[in-house]
């Protein structure tokens, strides 16, 4: 079975790498000559998903899903949610990202925070969509240089660990895209096997 992943970014595609059963093939967008930017306007992080695997099913013809991530602050009435990439600007910059956070959340004691991943599934036409969610907290300063995006600032609940602290397998057994990947590749299973009736 081959799938598109819609995605430029070579971390989700790595950590997808190591999630996804050995059954299924992974194709980037660059292998199926998709080098323009997908559109990601919605305004929710389910929306976005949706969006960019239809854009790519619809143009490209292929059966794909795509993901969009969000971390979601408390104290912060959920932000920086469907602008987690470009909080700090349209640059996609992780640093500058997590720095607003952190200087929007110096004075405020409650840290709670979760990410939230959708991932939208494009099979021959149907559309599903599987969430992942895990609770934690942000800490006051950088920790950890694995992982990307905001994960040198979050502990997850039960951890005394950012997930820039943790290996990669360590991470997708607990993270919000592993849980995610985890029903995306049962439902994929069921699809490729079903059950004898």
């Amino acid at each position: 079975m081959q799938l598109v992943f819609a995605t430029s970014n070579k971390n989700k595609i790595k950590e997808a790498s190591l999630l996804i059963s050995p059954q299924i093939t992974i194709l980037n967008l660059s292998e199926i000559g998709c080098n323009e930017i997908i559109p990601e306007t919605t305004n929710s992080i389910e929306g976005n998903a949706l969006q960019k695997a239809t854009y790519v099913f619809e143009k490209y013809g292929y059966n794909c899903f795509s993901d969009d991530t969000g971390l979601e602050i408390e104290a912060l009435n959920g932000k920086p949610g469907v602008f987690s990439a470009r909080y700090a600007g349209e640059n996609n910059n992780a640093a500058a990202n997590m720095q607003k956070v952190l200087t929007e959340m110096d004075e405020i004691k409650n840290r709670k925070a979760r990410f939230k991943t959708a991932i939208a599934l494009i099979m021959n036409g149907k559309k599903i969509v599987f969430e992942g969610i895990v609770t934690g907290s942000i800490i006051r300063e950088k920790r950890g240089n694995n992982g990307f995006g905001y994960d040198p600032i979050f502990i997850p609940d039960g951890f005394d660990k950012t997930f820039a602290e943790m290996d990669l397998n360590e991470k997708n057994l607990l993270s919000h895209r592993g849980k995610a990947f985890k029903k995306l590749m049962n439902y994929l299973n069921e699809y490729a096997h079903p059950a004898s009736k």
